[in-house]
C-alpha cells in the first residue's frame, strides 16, 4: 500500500501544503492559501515601519483551505489515492514569530477584547520594532552570561524571542498582563491539530528554543530567573510559564484530533510532529549532511549547515545559532543568513525601474535580466551593500541599512540590478568565509526556494562569486517536503518505513541542476569582493579605521579594463 505525508509551510504570506509519496519523494499534489487579512498577510503601523505582525486566524482558516484543497488534486493526480493513506503531517513555520495565550493555549488575538490589537497578534519574524531591547538583553549577557551570547554569534536580535516579549511588555502592558505564556507559531500549530493547546502541554521545538530563545541543555534550558530579572523581574516570573524542555522536529507532537481530522478529510491519530522552522526543515528537504551548506533563497536568505554532535563544534561568532538537534537528530544544527536578498530586487523593481524595461513586475525581472545577462563582471562600475533591511549575519545589527556606489548619469537600471544581485551573493561568501574560518569545512552548497529555482542568472552570478558550484534542489518546496520527512519520521518505521531522517532523506531528496562558476569571472569578482569587504568593515564595525579614498578609483579601473576587453 502506499504511503504520504502532508508538509504543511507556513510563509510570511502564505500557507503552503505538499503531498509527498514516501517511497521516493514523489510530490503529488500541493496548494497555496493566501492569508486573508492585513496587507499580503502582514498587519502593518503606519507610525512604525519596524512593525509586522499575523493574525493567528490566518493560520487556521490556512491550514484548512490548503489540506484540503492539496487531497482534492492529489485524488486527480493519481485516481489510486486515498486520504486514508496519508500516515504523518510535519509543520514548519517562519521564525521567531511568538504570540501571547491565555490558560488554554487561545491566542489572546482571537479574543473579543484583544480583536485588532497588533501587540496581542503574532509578533512576525520580520518585526524589529524590539531593536533597544535586544541590544539590552546583549549588553546584560554580556556582562552576567557570556555563555549565552556565544552559541547565538555574540548578538542577540530584534527577530527573536525575548527581545519582542520585552518590548511587548513596555509598550503594551495590557498584553503582557493578560497572557498566561508566550508560543511559537512552529510550536502553536502542531498542538492545535493534536487538540492540546495548554501551554504546560506542548510539544515544543528546540530549534525554535535554541536558534531564538537561548535555550541549551548545557545551562538547563532556558536563560535562568537572575538573568531575567535583571532585564525584568516579571519576566523572571514568565520563565516558570514557558517550558523546561525542547526536542527535535522527529519526535511526536501527538496524534491528529478527531475534530481537526473532520476538518481537514484525513484520518484522526496519524502521526503530528513537532514542529521548527522553514529554513531548518527547508535544509532538510534538500538533502542536508555533514558539509553541505543549504541556502533557502527567498525574500530573506537562511543558510543552514549541521555538525555531528560527537564531532563538537566551535562557537562562531556572527551567526544565528548553534543549536544541538535544531535540524537533524544527533547534529548540531548551525544557522546563518541575510535580512533581505528577494526583498531588495521588488523593492527596486517596484520603485526605482522605468517603464521603458516593461509595465508590469513581471516584464521588468525579464528584461532588467536580459541586460543585465550581456554586461561582464565590473563593467557596470557599481558596488552595493546587501543591507536594505539590516544585516543578519555576520554583523547582526538590524540599523544597518543598503548602500550604492559608482553610480553615474550614465548609470541604467538594469546595471544597478546586476550589482544588488552581486551585493547579496558577496554577502554570501561572507557567510560561507566566516563558517569555514572556525573550522567547519563547506563541502558543497545546495540552494532552494524561488530564486534558486527561477532565476538562472542569479544562481550563475552566485557561482561565479563564491567559485564554487551551485547546486540547486530537485524540489521547489523544501520546507514542504522536510515537513513532510519529519511527519513520516514520526509516524514511526512500521508505518511510513522510516525509522530516521537520514534514511528518508535518501530516498526522497536530490539535486536537479548544477551551476559551474567561470573562473575568469571569477578572478574580476575577487577583485570586487575585496572592496565589498573594505565597505562591509567601514560602515558595519567600531572597530575599522582606514580610508575608503581608492574604492571609487579601483571600481573605475575594473570597469574600464572590462569595457576594453569587451
Amino acid at each position: 500500500m502506499k504511503r504520504y505525508a502532508i508538509g504543511l509551510d507556513f510563509g510570511t504570506n502564505s500557507c503552503r501544503s505538499l503531498i509527498v509519496d514516501l517511497a521516493d519523494g514523489r510530490e503529488l499534489a500541493s496548494h497555496v492559501s493566501d492569508y486573508p487579512s492585513g496587507r499580503e498577510g502582514i498587519w502593518l503601523d503606519p507610525r512604525d515601519p519596524n512593525v509586522a505582525r499575523q493574525n493567528p486566524a490566518d493560520y487556521l482558516t490556512g491550514t484548512v483551505e490548503a489540506a484540503r484543497e492539496a487531497l482534492a488534486l492529489a485524488g486527480k493526480a493519481d485516481p489510486g489515492f486515498r486520504p486514508e493513506s496519508v500516515v504523518g503531517i510535519g509543520i514548519d513555520t517562519t521564525g521567531s514569530s511568538p504570540m501571547p495565550v491565555d490558560r488554554e493555549g487561545t491566542p489572546l488575538a482571537l479574543l473579543p477584547e484583544f480583536e485588532g490589537n497588533l501587540d496581542a497578534m503574532v509578533w512576525l519574524w520580520k518585526d524589529h520594532s524590539s531593536h533597544a531591547e535586544a541590544a539590552e538583553i546583549t549588553a546584560l549577557a554580556q556582562e552576567m552570561r557570556p555563555e549565552y551570547l556565544a552559541k547565538i554569534g555574540g548578538t542577540y536580535s530584534s527577530e527573536w524571542f525575548w527581545s519582542k516579549i520585552l518590548h511587548g511588555k513596555r509598550v503594551a502592558p495590557e498584553v503582557f498582563e493578560a497572557a498566561h505564556s508566550f508560543v511559537e507559531i512552529c510550536d502553536y500549530l502542531p498542538a492545535v491539530l493534536t487538540g492540546e493547546t495548554r501551554p504546560d502541554r506542548i510539544k515544543r521545538s528546540v530549534c525554535a528554543a535554541g536558534h531564538k530563545a537561548m535555550y541549551s541543555a548545557q545551562w538547563d534550558g532556558l536563560p535562568d530567573q537572575e538573568f531575567l530579572a535583571a532585564l525584568d523581574p516579571e519576566l523572571a516570573g514568565l520563565r516558570d510559564r514557558l517550558y523546561d524542555e525542547a526536542v527535535p522536529s522527529d519526535r511526536l507532537a501527538g496524534p491528529l484530533s478527531q475534530e481537526w481530522a473532520g476538518k481537514l478529510g484525513l484520518s484522526p491519530g496519524i502521526a503530528v510532529a513537532v514542529g521548527a522552522f522553514d529554513a531548518h526543515m527547508g535544509g532538510v528537504g534538500a538533502g542536508i549532511k555533514q558539509g553541505t551548506l543549504v541556502k533557502i533563497l527567498g525574500t530573506s536568505t537562511c543558510d543552514i549547515m549541521v555538525s555531528p554532535r560527537q564531532a563538537g563544534l566551535a562557537d562562531i561568532p556572527g551567526v544565528c545559532g548553534i543549536v544541538d538537534g535544531s535540524v537533524l537528530p544527533e547534529y548540531f544544527g548551525i544557522e546563518a543568513g541575510q535580512s533581505a536578498v528577494g526583498d531588495i530586487f521588488l523593492w527596486f523593481v517596484n520603485h526605482l525601474v522605468p517603464e521603458k524595461y516593461g509595465t508590469t513586475t513581471d516584464e521588468k525581472f525579464k528584461n532588467l535580466e536580459v541586460e543585465a545577462a550581456r554586461q561582464k563582471p565590473g563593467e557596470h562600475g557599481l558596488l552595493a551593500l546587501d543591507w536594505n533591511n539590516g544585516n543578519r549575519t555576520i554583523l547582526v545589527d538590524v540599523r544597518l541599512s543598503g548602500l550604492l556606489l559608482g553610480q553615474t548619469l550614465h548609470t541604467e537600471a538594469h546595471e544597478i540590478y546586476r550589482a544588488l544581485i552581486e551585493a547579496t551573493a558577496f554577502g554570501a561568501l561572507t557567510i560561507v568565509n566566516r563558517i569555514e574560518e572556525y573550522g567547519t569545512e563547506v563541502r558543497e552548497i545546495v540552494n532552494c526556494g524561488g530564486l534558486a529555482s527561477k532565476n538562472p542568472f542569479l544562481m550563475q552570478i552566485y557561482a561565479d562569486i563564491l567559485g564554487r558550484p551551485m547546486k540547486v534542489s530537485h524540489s521547489d518546496q523544501t520546507p514542504a517536503l522536510g515537513a513532510a520527512i519529519f511527519g513520516a519520521v514520526a509516524a514511526g518505521p512500521k508505518t511510513s518505513g522510516y525509522a530516521s531522517v537520514e534514511e528518508a532523506q535518501a530516498a526522497m531528496t536530490g539535486i536537479r541542476e548544477v551551476f559551474e562558476p567561470d573562473m575568469q569571472n571569477h578572478a574580476v569578482y575577487a577583485e570586487m569582493y575585496r572592496l565589498y569587504l573594505q565597505l562591509h568593515d567601514a560602515f558595519g564595525t567600531e572597530e575599522w579605521s582606514g580610508s575608503m579614498a581608492n574604492i571609487m578609483k579601483d571600481l573605475i579601473a575594473i570597469r574600464e579594463r572590462q569595457r576594453k576587453d569587451t
